[in-house]
C-alpha cells in the first residue's frame, strides 16, 4: 500500500485516537513526522513521543494529552497537500483561533510553529493547523 500523503495520515491517526479516547498512537516513522511530533510536544499538544526502532522503518509512539478527560487536540487539519502546496510569507501566517491554536510551517530552517516562524521572520509551506 503506497501512501500519497504520510503527514495527513499521521494527523488522521492522532485525531482518531484522540476522539476514541486512546492514550497513545503509533505512526510509521520519518524525520519529518518526528519533527512534527517534537513541535506538538513543545507546544503541549501531546504528552510525549518516542521514536522506536521496529523493523526496517521504525514507528513514532505518540502519547496523547488530555485535560479534564477531554483530548487537548480538538482538531488537526492538513493545509498543504502534495497535490496543492500552500506557501505563506511570514506576515501571512494565519492566526489560529486567535492564538489559541497553532499553525505548523515548514521553513528553510526546518519545521516551526507559527509563532517561531513569525519571530524568525520566515515563511514557508503551511503544513497543518492544530487547536
Amino acid at each position: 500500500m503506497s501512501m500519497t500523503d504520510p503527514v495527513a495520515d499521521m494527523l488522521a491517526r492522532i485525531r482518531n485516537a484522540a476522539s476514541a479516547g486512546q492514550r497513545r498512537v503509533d505512526v510509521p516513522a520519518s524525520r519529518l513526522k518526528a519533527e512534527l511530533a517534537r513541535i506538538l510536544h513543545d507546544n503541549h499538544y501531546i504528552a510525549d513521543f518516542k521514536v522506536l526502532e521496529d523493523g526496517p522503518r521504525g514507528v513514532i509512539r505518540i502519547t496523547l494529552r488530555y485535560h479534564n478527560e477531554r483530548p487537548v487536540i480538538r482538531e488537526m487539519k492538513r493545509m498543504s497537500s502534495p497535490g496543492l502546496r500552500r506557501y505563506v510569507k511570514s506576515r501571512e501566517i494565519p492566526r489560529i483561533k486567535n492564538g489559541l491554536g497553532m499553525a505548523i510551517v515548514s521553513t528553510p530552517k526546518g519545521l516551526m510553529s507559527d509563532s517561531q516562524a513569525r519571530a524568525a521572520n520566515l515563511g514557508g509551506e503551511l503544513l497543518a493547523v492544530v487547536w
